[in-house]
C-alpha cells in the first residue's frame, strides 16, 4: 500500500515538474498591445464589430486590420480612447450617440420561432418553442442581434429608462471652476 502511494507521489511530482517546464519552454508570446486594447473594450462579447468577441477585436485593432470606430457599444469615448492608444485619428463624422438600449418583445407578433434565442449571446431570452419568448431586462446588453433575426419584427429595443440607480452626474469639464 504505502509502495503504490510513493510511487504515485514521485510520479505527480515528477510529471508536475514536467508540465511546469513545458509551460515555461513552451509559452506563445503574446502582443501586450492587444491586452491593453482588450482592456479598453465593453467586453460584452455582443459581436457587433463583426468579430466573435472583444479579444479578437482587439487583435485586429493591433494589426491594423479594423477601424478604431468598430465598436458601437463603446461609443464616441472608446473610439477616441482607441485612437489615442493607437495614434491615429478616429473619424466620427458618420458616429451615432446614443444611450444604452434593452430589447423587448411584443407579445402579440411573437410566434416562438427561438431565433433570438439562438442569436442571444448572454442567455437574455426566456422561451420555447411555439410559445412567447421574454427578454431579462437586466442580463440584455442590448447588442440588437436578436432584432435582426425575428421574422415578424416582434422585437424592439428602447432605451433604458433614466432611474436614480442609473443616473449618473456628468464629469465636469477640465478649466471649469465651480463658484
Amino acid at each position: 500500500m504505502l509502495l503504490a502511494v510513493g510511487s504515485l507521489t514521485v510520479m505527480g511530482v515528477a510529471l508536475g515538474g514536467l508540465l511546469g517546464a513545458a509551460a515555461r519552454f513552451l509559452a506563445v508570446e503574446e502582443n501586450p498591445l492587444e491586452e491593453e486594447l482588450k482592456a479598453m473594450l465593453p467586453g460584452s462579447q455582443c459581436g457587433q464589430c463583426g468579430y466573435v468577441g472583444c479579444g479578437q477585436a482587439a487583435a485586429a485593432l493591433a494589426r491594423g486590420e479594423a477601424p478604431v470606430t468598430l465598436c458601437p457599444p463603446g461609443g464616441r469615448a472608446t473610439a477616441e480612447a482607441l485612437a489615442k492608444k493607437l495614434g491615429v485619428t478616429a473619424d466620427l463624422s458618420e458616429h451615432e450617440e446614443k444611450g444604452p438600449e434593452y430589447a423587448v418583445i411584443v407579445e402579440d407578433l411573437c410566434i416562438g420561432c427561438t431565433r433570438c434565442i439562438k442569436e442571444c449571446s448572454v442567455d437574455a431570452i426566456m422561451g420555447a418553442n411555439k410559445l412567447m419568448h421574454s427578454v431579462i431586462v437586466d442580463v440584455c446588453h442590448g447588442c440588437a442581434k436578436c432584432v435582426k433575426v425575428c421574422p415578424t419584427d416582434a422585437i424592439e429595443m428602447r432605451p433604458i429608462p433614466v432611474t436614480l440607480s442609473n443616473w449618473h452626474w456628468a464629469k465636469p469639464e477640465a478649466g471649469h471652476t465651480v463658484h
